[in-house]
């Protein structure tokens, strides 16, 4: 018996690849992610291959995977793919206390995010 399954949220031409718990920063994952909103797959793959900043390499693995679920499970054309939405959001905080002056402490938090990235084929133009 069991529930009936949902109908798939993104088009038939939209792949989606979710990445959770990265530790970094929304706010810093984010400025990496601007980067690749609207470029085609290539491009943004060649921006965060030679990036600097150290968590493009996990938003390039999760780039990848978006085309990977392209190709493989939706069947579209990796050459027109572009990338639809980078977005990213709010995981959980683990609070920490550092010690300070006079016996005090200070509360420390240390962020983690989720990234979301759709990727959508490219219709003709003629």
């Amino acid at each position: 018996m069991g529930k009936k399954s949902l109908p798939r949220q993104l088009a038939d031409s939209e792949a989606l690849a979710v990445t959770h718990n990265l530790r970094i920063s929304p706010q810093k994952l984010n400025l990496v992610a601007q980067l690749i909103r609207g470029k085609s797959a290539a491009q943004a793959l060649a921006l965060l291959t030679f990036s600097n900043r150290r968590i493009s390499q996990d938003v390039k693995k999760t780039l990848q995977s978006a085309i990977a679920n392209a190709e493989n499970n939706h069947q579209l054309d990796v050459d027109r793919l572009y990338v639809k939405e980078a977005s990213v959001g709010s995981g959980l905080v683990m609070k920490r206390f550092a010690a300070r002056a006079r016996g005090r402490g200070t509360r420390i938090e240390k962020l983690f995010s989720h990234l979301r990235v759709v990727v959508r084929e490219a219709e003709e133009q003629e």
